[in-house]
């Protein structure tokens, strides 16, 4: 994660959170994505279902804010 200096805040925070999301997913899983043990259909299929959580986010924010509902 040292190899370049980075000049922008925003950037800096987003590998920042790739380090700790890396990290939970080697203490909760005990592998890397590196690992072989899933077929490319695997792999797209895990893809396919963090997008569709991803919509499912956007959806949820959109229909709050345009029904004025407070976020905590």
């Amino acid at each position: 994660w040292g190899l370049f200096e980075v000049q922008d805040p925003v950037v800096e925070r987003v590998r920042e959170k790739f380090k700790q999301r890396s990290q939970a997913g080697l203490a909760k899983y005990g592998v890397g994505l590196d690992r072989p043990d899933l077929t490319r259909d695997q792999w797209l299929t895990h893809l396919q279902e963090e997008l569709m959580d991803a919509v499912n986010y956007i959806e949820a924010e959109k229909y709050n804010a345009k029904n004025n509902t407070p976020r905590p």
